[in-house]
């Protein structure tokens, strides 16, 4: 890893550049960068180097190669695989054996963030940083250059050991995280993509950017998907720090979404995918970054998430307090987002470790609210919000510092339960797999799911032991 790597942090015009990492022979290539299948291995018995809570045991961690060398990014799942983005690519982890995940493919595809979503045989892959070109080998140009592309590729994954490169859709600001939103009519699904920092500088990228792209995707012909609107959020102009959104959840089955945008909250209204409707607009003072967002199952409450400091500050302190860079839990009313709490680790930090709210999901228990989270070097939380006012840790994974002597960015960037294991992509250390051994937990191992896109929530049917 370079000394002063890209940090996924808000990304502001000084962080907007091309990766300066490994970079493809022959730029012309479709998927230049398919690797072979690596494994850690598997002689020895793994030993964990984690602080656990009793209810929680660290299976096992696959580490990153030499190829997927910059920071791991989000996670999404299909059948028995996990893909997990990479500010170099992508990897496809078989985890039919969750116990011993084995890399299947690498697809070397720099472009920054590398936010991924599954559906079907498709993949869609976030591009933040500008290329000169739309295809896996084209090297990182300047955010000034009109030509540089950022945007949505898509590749099909049906074979997970030879994924193909389909299709590259552009938009403006490129894509910090796209969302998967299913269509209607069953022939045509769309993505949500969130971008932002825009400047005069930046022919791509222009102000005031109060805005998402959506792109339309014929479910049979992936190769002709394209931008077919760009909905400004804020007509009158969000708050001050806001210019775009950074995240967005939607939940299809109740036909909401839940906006991060950076100086506001926001609910929509998606019973047209392809036309979302701003329907609540929420601030507070105490936010400085809306980064994501959960709703609970039965769609009343929803959770967002504070990324204080970008997500490469040590702000998981006694100094720092208990209400920044956390969860907000809000109710939803009939006019309005009800506050009932914050949230925050209560596990302090030392001041070389990075750390506040992010990525997270539902366990799936039918009927009651606990989530997984992950908090970069804060580690793993297992929270129980049946009570919304008074939310609390009930379980944690939780390793050292990367370095005791300096702040070293790292840790946990997304962490999911998937068909009854907690998977967590740490930023630096691979990928790490977490087994729940909690009575009131225990139900959620009968939910088995097809397809997990956290991001694209399904609801969870009492009684119907599986997911939707």
């Amino acid at each position: 890893m370079a000394s002063s790597p890209p940090t996924p942090r808000p990304r502001y015009a000084s962080a907007r550049r091309g990766l300066t990492g490994l970079t493809l022979a022959g730029a012309a290539a479709l998927v230049a960068g398919l690797l072979g299948p690596a494994s850690a291995s598997a002689d020895d018995a793994f030993v964990s180097d984690a602080d656990t809570s009793s209810n929680v045991t660290h299976v096992t961690n696959v580490p990153k190669t030499e190829s997927m060398s910059d920071f791991n990014s989000d996670l999404a799942f299909t059948g028995d695989y996990a893909i997990g983005g990479n500010y170099n690519g992508f990897v496809v982890y078989d985890i039919s054996d969750p116990e011993d995940p084995q890399i299947v493919s690498e697809v070397l595809c720099p472009g920054g963030q590398g936010d991924v979503s599954v559906s079907g045989d498709l993949l869609y892959f976030s591009v933040d940083y500008p290329r000169a070109g739309t295809e896996c080998g084209a090297a990182s140009v300047p955010t000034t250059n009109p030509d540089g592309f950022e945007g949505i590729r898509i590749f099909d994954i049906s074979d997970k050991a030879n994924p193909q490169y389909v299709a590259a859709v552009p938009t403006d600001c490129g894509s910090h995280t796209n969302t998967l939103v299913p269509g209607k009519d069953g022939e045509h699904e769309y993505i949500y993509v969130s971008s932002y920092s825009p400047s005069e500088r930046f022919p791509n990228c222009q102000p005031p950017h109060d805005k998402i792209s959506i792109i339309e995707v014929p479910v049979d012909d992936p190769a002709s998907a394209e931008l077919v609107d760009a909905p400004v959020l804020f007509p009158d102009g969000g708050n001050t720090s806001t210019s775009g959104c950074h995240d967005i959840t939607v939940y299809p089955t109740k036909d909401i979404a839940a906006g991060a945008c950076m100086g506001d909250g926001i609910l929509m209204d998606i019973s047209d995918p392809a036309a979302p409707v701003v329907t609540e607009v929420v601030r507070d003072t105490n936010f400085a970054f809306w980064h994501s967002a959960t709703f609970t199952n039965n769609g009343e409450t929803v959770m967002f998430t504070d990324e204080l400091g970008g997500g490469g500050a040590a702000t998981c302190s006694e100094a720092i307090g208990p209400e920044r860079g956390a969860n907000a839990i809000y109710a939803i009313g009939d006019d309005a987002l009800e506050f009932q709490s914050y949230y925050k680790i209560d596990r302090h930090q030392t001041a070389t470790e990075n750390c506040v709210a992010h990525n997270g999901s539902l366990i799936p228990v039918p009927g009651q609210d606990f989530f997984v989270q992950s908090w970069y070097q804060g580690g793993v939380s297992v929270i129980d919000f049946n009570d919304p006012e008074n939310p609390r840790e009930i379980g944690h994974f939780d390793r050292d510092p990367i370095d005791d002597d300096r702040l070293v960015l790292g840790g946990s960037w997304s962490a999911y339960y998937y068909n009854g294991y907690v998977y967590s992509s740490d930023i630096s250390r691979g990928l790490d797999v977490l087994k729940l051994d909690d009575p009131r937990l225990r139900v959620a191992e009968r939910v088995r799911m097809d397809e997990f896109n956290p991001q694209s929530q399904p609801e969870y049917r009492p009684g119907r032991g599986e997911g939707r």
